[in-house]
């Protein structure tokens, strides 16, 4: 008997897979406290690059849902990332804002489409070490036409559309194609500037000084009207505690099974898929 349990403890010990599995039976298997009282506060973090909105936004809408919540911090530390899903928390965050408070925190960098995410809360406070900004649209790809020649390889195209293979990698691209990809990118800006303008009661006419892919510390995003106040966590959570009306903060704490899953769900998968995915813009 205590051979065979030794022998599993070596296997687990041994086998990566097999320690995540022993963490996981751990943590469904601790015991769980009861709440003493109602959550009536909620954080919801938005941290890493942007390529999905699913999740966030789920969190978004069940914190508007739950009558007990009575104001969301939006805790933003993100470099920013793909167009549409940052467009989606930032008019999950608008909706929600109708309902309850919400005050976003730049715990880190708040910039590009994390920023874009951010701009409907009630206020925007940041850490005074933070990074906000970068109010700007990017195309990129790379020209490996060179390289492709050195080792041998062709391309063979078939095609219906002028602009159909805008923005290919396999070669330069043409006058046209880079006019094309360009005006794409003008009104994707051009949206990210009148939405910024419209939730923050900016002068679209004033952009260049708050706009034009300006990277701000702290001090000067606040001096431009990108943020309303700098400070801490702490003094974010207590403007939460005052816009909500509440005067003993209770905050939702996630199931531990749930918390231990995102913190093991890496990122680097969903970095390396948006470099292959194709041409897009990004925040």
């Amino acid at each position: 008997m205590f051979s065979t349990i030794g022998n599993i403890i070596k296997w687990i010990g041994q086998h990566f897979m097999g320690m995540i599995f022993l963490l996981i039976v751990l943590v469904v298997f601790m015991p769980k406290t009861d709440p003493i009282k109602t959550a009536n506060l909620q954080e919801i973090v938005l941290t890493g690059p942007i390529m999905t909105a699913d999740k966030i936004v789920k969190e978004i809408e069940d914190a508007q849902k739950n009558k007990n919540i009575k104001g969301v911090l939006l805790n933003v530390n993100s470099p920013g990332g793909a167009v549409p899903p940052s467009i989606e928390i930032a008019y999950a965050i608008k909706e929600l804002q109708k309902h309850k408070p919400v005050i976003a925190y730049a715990s880190g960098i708040m910039a590009s489409g994390s920023y874009y995410s951010s701009i409907y809360a009630q206020k925007i406070i940041a850490n005074p070490g933070s990074i906000v900004g970068s109010i700007g649209v990017i195309m990129q790809s790379a020209n490996i036409e060179e390289l492709m020649k050195t080792i041998g390889v062709k391309t063979q195209t078939v095609k219906q559309g002028t602009y159909k293979e805008a923005g290919t990698p396999t070669r330069e691209w043409t006058k046209e194609e880079r006019e094309e990809l360009e005006t794409l990118t003008k009104d994707t800006y051009d949206l990210f500037v009148k939405d910024v303008a419209t939730a923050r009661g900016l002068e679209i006419s004033n952009a260049k000084a708050y706009a034009d892919a300006h990277i701000f510390s702290s001090q000067r995003a606040k001096e431009v009207g990108l943020i309303d106040d700098i400070g801490v966590k702490s003094q974010a959570k207590t403007e939460l505690m005052k816009e909500a009306n509440v005067t003993k903060a209770v905050w939702k704490e996630k199931d531990k099974f749930e918390s231990f899953m995102d913190k093991l769900e890496g990122k680097t998968i969903l970095k390396v898929q948006s470099y292959f995915y194709g041409l897009k813009a990004t925040l």
